[in-house]
């Protein structure tokens, strides 16, 4: 599922604003309004827009979509945290990569590698690294999610919990100034500790939008990490990040 860079913006403002309208749209684009609707047409049929008001708006499950629909989500800002993650990790190492469609971007970008070993409850992240006989990929036991192409619970976490990593590279659903990272389901967040508290560098991959989300799990406070790889940090956010976390910024901002 690939979207145009057109479809994508459109997709992220109506994220930002929560209704626009398709008039609107193709002013700002300068194309006509009949194809703009193209544009809608291909994102409500993906479900991620639905139309309403003479204009689009997010779908009311958007906070919990599937995976195939996250892959779309902010896809270049991904791409550019996944080639600065996988510069960031060298050859040789053992490598944890949690739940979320971030890590199939990471996995990608890890396959160009020699030698790896990685450990992973993400099947998408299997399948993007399927193709190179030197990167060794353990997967966990578990049960399978099948919208998000995931194994969770007991049997997953025991399995994070047996082996120590040169690097734990996690995403998470939201960012929140008081708690730090935040996550929608108590399985992934329940991930994401066990990655955390078995890796020797603990690496968060999260792009701007995260902090505009509201989730209500706690996964861990942004002690807890040792290096956030973003796009870019909102102003009024950067006094909440401790001066002892490392932050690579792929944009200004």
């Amino acid at each position: 599922m690939k979207l145009t860079k057109r479809q994508t913006q459109i997709l992220e403002q109506v994220r930002r604003d929560n209704h626009v309208e398709v008039e609107d749209i193709a002013r700002q684009f300068r194309v006509t309004s009949q194809t703009i609707r193209k544009d809608i047409n291909r994102l409500c049929e993906l479900g991620l827009l639905r139309r309403r008001y003479g204009g689009v708006s997010l779908p009311s499950s958007m906070s919990n979509v599937s995976v195939m629909s996250r892959r779309v989500l902010n896809q270049f800002a991904k791409q550019a945290l996944a080639a600065t993650v996988a510069g960031h990790i060298p050859e040789n190492s053992s490598v944890f990569l949690g739940v979320g469609s971030t890590m199939e971007f990471v996995a990608r970008e890890l396959s160009a590698h020699g030698s790896l070993q990685v450990l992973t409850n993400n099947l998408s992240v299997v399948s993007a690294l399927s193709g190179n006989p030197g990167i060794e990929v353990i997967v966990s036991r578990g049960s399978l999610r099948h919208y998000d192409l995931d194994l969770v619970g007991h049997q997953t976490v025991a399995f994070f919990n047996d082996f120590r990593a040169d690097f734990g590279v996690i995403g998470t659903g939201s960012l929140d100034s008081a708690d730090g990272l935040m996550d929608f389901d108590p399985r992934e967040a329940e991930i994401s500790q066990a990655i955390l508290a078995n890796s020797r560098q603990r690496v968060l991959v999260a792009d701007h939008s995260k902090w505009e989300r509201t989730a209500s799990v706690k996964v861990a406070p942004f002690s807890g990490i040792d290096l956030f790889i973003t796009d870019s940090i909102p102003d009024d956010k950067r006094h909440v990040l401790p001066a002892s976390l490392k932050v690579i910024r792929t944009q200004e901002g």
